[in-house]
């Protein structure tokens, strides 16, 4: 500034022409030097405003920079309330570009901050999904993925955060997956008593115990071999059940068969209680592994072959358990020639000793069908031979003269006596219905129904004549009697009506009272001694088979023995009857 004091423009000039005074120049060549400073001066100022215009674009082009990064980073960042144009005419460029700095400083470092936020929730993205897709092996890092800058919102933000929330959530459903579909197979192999390491980390070398849970493969691959696995081990389960329970039912039979004891079996409880079970309920270590399955197995053979050597003893068993399903059943069958028979096929060897169980097995079969089938009618029958008996009894207690003396049970009789009347009033009923059940059975099997040898229908025929009979001898009997009281009676006018003598009333009696051994006009004793005679036979026959039978020839031949009876005691009880309500006659 000293120098510029000092020296100036005119200054200089005014040397200049004191210098030219001095040397003489001409106003030609003043006038040019004048002309040429003129010139330099104009060129360095002008220089000096391009320089200076310069200088303004370059800030002007700075400012429009810092306004579009501003602006390129608010949208970025999505900060919609940051201005990015601040005001021209308060403010010059400088001062606007320091204004614009420190925004632009913070959004740059928020954006920095935002797009390792994005790096890091890319990355983890990234990773889950190659772990869910198996594209990755366990402990592999994912490359750095790119990043949009222009995009960095929270809204997108949250966007990235939303799908890895989804993509954990994935990821913890994955693993618990594989972690039960790991226990599945755990406990099958348990069951199966089969190697659980090498079959699970054929699957995957990661599912092993002793790896960490983090880095478990839950692949989709993984996945798929883990349902392949327990599908083809649940399978060998179902088989091996299957055999274990077939291998049970034969141990079974074979015990039954040889009656073996308790504490023998006992021996085999932790298998036989698999028997009836489903494949979920067997689990139970080593329940189906092959060691125990051929254990059963080994000793089904040793049995089965010791059965064979008591082979002859089975099937008498088994022929003894026909006879009494058709003892029961109330059929008669021949059981020495079923013996002999038997007896022959395994001494001849003609027939497997199988074959010969399974035949009497079905033999068994179907008398229990037939004794099923018969059972309705056999049932009537029993109640048919008890109303019988009933009768019979109530006949035996009709004649007892001291039936209303008040001793010791009299009650008791007098109620029993109350239910046989009621049970001997169904009998026809009960009759009807044998009759029409019988005949329908018959029709349906196209055989004659049999008891103990003698055709059911017979009977029935038999007991429905001799009932006729016996009403007709009834009736027959009453007019009768009312014919002798008409003569016995003597009548005797008074002031009282007629009056019966007492001894022509006793005699009455003697003449109306049957005999007690049922002789005489009671019933046809030809018919009765028939069906006697055939039930007598049919239970001679059958006390050859077994002297259990006896029983039940015993029940059928009362059913006669009640007949010849009843005519007697129920006429009897009627005369009594009557005898008890004549008047009481007057002393003479």
């Amino acid at each position: 500034m000293a120098l510029h004091s000092q020296t100036s423009c005119g200054t200089l000039l005014q040397k200049l022409q004191l210098v030219w005074d001095e040397v003489g120049e001409s106003d030609e060549d003043r006038d040019k030097v004048l002309f040429q400073l003129d010139q330099e001066c104009l060129d360095v100022y002008k220089r000096k405003v391009d320089q200076a215009m310069k200088s303004r674009d370059l800030l002007l082009q700075a400012l429009d920079y810092s306004k579009m990064e501003l602006a390129r980073l608010a949208s970025a960042l999505g900060e919609k309330s940051i201005a990015t144009s601040p005001e021209k005419t308060t403010r010059t460029i400088k001062q606007q570009l320091a204004a614009l700095a420190p925004t632009l400083e913070q959004l740059g470092k928020q954006k920095k901050e935002r797009i390792k936020e994005f790096a890091d929730i890319m990355s983890r993205i990234e990773q889950i999904r190659g772990e869910l897709a198996g594209s990755l092996e366990i402990g592999q890092q994912v490359a750095i993925p790119q990043i949009n800058e222009d995009d960095l919102t929270d809204e997108k933000l949250r966007d990235f955060q939303s799908q890895l929330q989804e993509l954990e959530k994935k990821k913890r459903e994955r693993l618990k997956k594989v972690f039960e579909h790991v226990s599945t197979v755990h406990g099958l192999c348990t069951v199966l008593g089969m190697e659980y390491f090498s079959i699970i980390t054929e699957v995957h070398n990661s599912l092993d115990d002793s790896v960490s849970k983090d880095r478990k493969s839950i692949s989709s691959d993984t996945l798929s071999k883990l349902d392949r696995t327990i599908a083809t081990l649940n399978e060998d389960k179902r088989l091996r059940l299957n055999k274990l329970q077939e291998l049970v039912t034969q141990l079974n039979d074979l015990w039954d068969l040889m009656d073996t004891p308790m504490e023998e079996r006992s021996l085999f409880d932790h298998v036989t209680c698999n028997r009836t079970a489903t494949v979920d309920e067997v689990t139970a270590p080593g329940a189906l592994a092959l060691d125990m399955i051929n254990q059963v197995e080994i000793e089904v053979q040793r049995l089965d072959e010791l059965k064979y050597s008591k082979m002859k003893e089975i099937a008498f068993k088994k022929q003894t358990t026909l006879e009494d399903i058709y003892a029961g059943a109330h059929i008669v069958l021949d059981t020495a020639a079923a013996h002999d028979k038997i007896f022959a096929l395994i001494e001849s060897g003609n027939m497997e000793p199988m074959e010969l169980i399974a035949d009497m097995d079905s033999q068994i079969l179907k008398a229990k069908e037939e004794a099923l089938s018969r059972k309705e009618i056999l049932d009537k029958v029993e109640r048919w031979i008890s109303a019988c008996e009933e009768e019979s009894w109530l006949e035996d207690y009709s004649r007892d003269d001291n039936r209303y003396n008040s001793g010791r049970g009299a009650h008791l009789n007098l109620k029993r006596a109350e239910k046989a009347r009621i049970q001997v009033n169904k009998i026809p009923v009960l009759v009807e219905t044998l009759v029409a059940k019988t005949r329908a059975w018959e029709e349906n099997h196209g055989l004659s129904f049999t008891y103990d040898g003698v055709p059911l229908l017979a009977m029935l025929d038999e007991y429905v004549i001799l009932r006729q009979e016996k009403e007709e001898e009834k009736k027959k009997m009453r007019e009768q009697k009312r014919y002798t009281e008409q003569l016995l009676n003597i009548d005797r006018e008074g002031p009282f009506g007629t009056r019966v003598s007492p001894y022509r009333l006793a005699s009455a009696k003697k003449v109306a009272g049957p005999k007690p051994n049922g002789s005489g006009t009671n019933g046809s004793p030809g018919r009765r001694l028939s069906i006697s005679t055939q039930q007598n036979e049919s239970k001679s026959s059958w006390s050859a088979v077994k002297d259990s039978k006896k029983d039940a020839a015993a029940a059928a031949a009362k059913i006669s023995a009640s007949l010849n009876e009843a005519a007697t005691a129920k006429e009897e009880d009627t005369s009594i009857r009557h005898s008890d309500t004549d008047p009481i006659p007057c002393s003479p």
